[in-house]
Parts: C-alpha cells; structure tokens; sequence
C-alpha cells in the first residue's frame, strides 16, 4: 500500500496498544485519528504528536462518535487504514462461581459490546467510506486490522466473557475479508499474547511471572511497538488478507 497522504483510524489509540501504533504510524509520515474514551490521555497524546493527528473523544459503538472519527482522519489524508484497538476485559469470573452463583450477564454483554460490537461498528462505517477511494494498481482501497487476543483461540478460566469477545473479532477476520473484496479492502486480525502495556506492567508480580513462564522465546512480555510493527507489515503487504496472526513468543496460556 502507497502511504503517501494516507490517514488512519485508531481506536483505543490513547492505551498501550494502540498509542504504540499511532506514534509508529505518525513515525510514517500517516496522519492519524486517535479515537479513545479517555479524553485526557486522548488530548496528551495527540498534542505531543503535533498536526499530523486529530484527538477524537468518544465511544466506538456509537455511530455518531465513529463519523466524528472518520472525518477527522479524511481532514488529515485519504482514510485508507483502520486499525481497531478498542476493547478490554472484566475481573474474572467462571460461567458458575464456587459460590454456586452464575456469571452475570449484564457483564458479559458489556464486555462483548465493547470488544465486539465495537469493532464491527467501526469496520462497517469506516469500509463505507474507504470503498469511495480511488483504487490502487491492485485494487485496493484500504486495509483494517483487527485486535483479538491469544484469549480468544485458548482462553483461560474464568475469562469466559473476554475469551468469547475477543473470539469473536478473530470470527470477523475471514468474513469481513471476503465480504469487503469487492470494495478492495483487506481485514486481518491479531492475536496478542502477554504484552508489557503499562496495565499489564502493573499485575502482581505472581501473575507476570506465571505468564511469562508459559512464553518459549523470546522470554519475556512482548512490547507495544512489536504490536505496532505487525500492523506496519500488514498495512505494506498487499498479500495478507483474511488472516489471524499470532503474536506471542510461541505462547500458550495455561488452563488456570
């Protein structure tokens, strides 16, 4: 994909994640949307990165703040890339305490909303408007990225909500790419393992080291910018299309 006047949509662009991949896509020369709840850490960010990026507050389940969005990354270039950060998960909890109690349901649908109902709602509006670009030698008009999680293909107890959110997203991935080809857009998703965001930095130190002892090599937590490299070899790689690319060290979750 030529880079060239290409703006993008980041959403949850102000967390790990997604901050790591808007300073790399600025890093670029692409111009981008930073869409996130948090206000502050949205503003921040947007004011240490300079012109090249728009601070847009809001929900991504609601079509409003999404269009908001959209045309702020069309302010900044041709809106050609979506990379759907957005999400998060809940205090675990088993399907049936050991108090005998069952999961609340009002927990797991929040937590399916704002994975993905979110990324869906993005994707939808954003494809309508990347399927207006003038095509490149190959076709294409835009490419969305997508963030599952190593939760999402084997998650672990009591992340039943999360684990089903996220598998969700990773449903999406072949779908959306056969149902955004004529439109020449590519989808793939992203499945991270254990990566050292300043949240999972701050777990107990029982819990990181639990999870990086399940990590074969390299041994250690992985780190946002490695994140945000993928999105960079998925954006430039006009071949990679409805795919789920595991970036884990070779991890597999434990069972508790």
């Amino acid at each position: 994909m030529n880079l060239t006047d290409t703006s993008a949509i980041v959403t949850g662009g102000a967390g790990g994640l997604g901050a790591a991949t808007v300073r790399h896509l600025v890093e670029l020369g692409i111009g981008v949307a930073i869409f996130d709840r948090d206000g502050e850490r949205t503003r921040n960010l947007a004011a240490q990165l300079g012109p090249a990026t728009a601070a847009i507050v809001g929900d991504v389940t609601a079509e409003a703040d999404v269009r908001t969005a959209i045309d702020a990354a069309r302010s900044l270039g041709t809106l050609s890339i979506v990379v759907n950060v957005a999400g998060g998960g809940t205090r675990p909890a088993r399907t049936v305490g050991r108090d005998g109690a069952p999961h609340d349901m009002a927990t797991f649908v929040d937590t399916m909303a704002k994975n993905a109902f979110g990324t869906f709602n993005v994707t939808r509006l954003a494809a309508a408007a990347m399927g207006a670009n003038a095509p490149d030698e190959d076709g294409q008009r835009g490419v969305v990225v997508n963030t599952g999680s190593l939760a999402g293909l084997e998650g672990q107890a009591g992340q039943v909500a999360y684990a089903s959110a996220k598998a969700a997203i990773l449903g999406m991935t072949l779908p959306l790419a056969r149902d955004l080809a004529p439109l020449g857009i590519r989808v793939c998703g992203i499945a991270p393992g254990t990566i050292g965001t300043d949240l999972m930095l701050s777990a107990s130190q029982g819990l990181k080291d639990k999870l990086v002892a399940s990590i074969v090599f390299p041994p250690r937590m992985g780190r946002p910018v490695e994140f945000a490299l993928l999105v960079e070899a998925i954006i430039r790689n006009s071949y990679l299309n409805g795919e789920n690319i595991r970036l884990d060290a070779a991890q597999r979750f434990p069972a508790k």
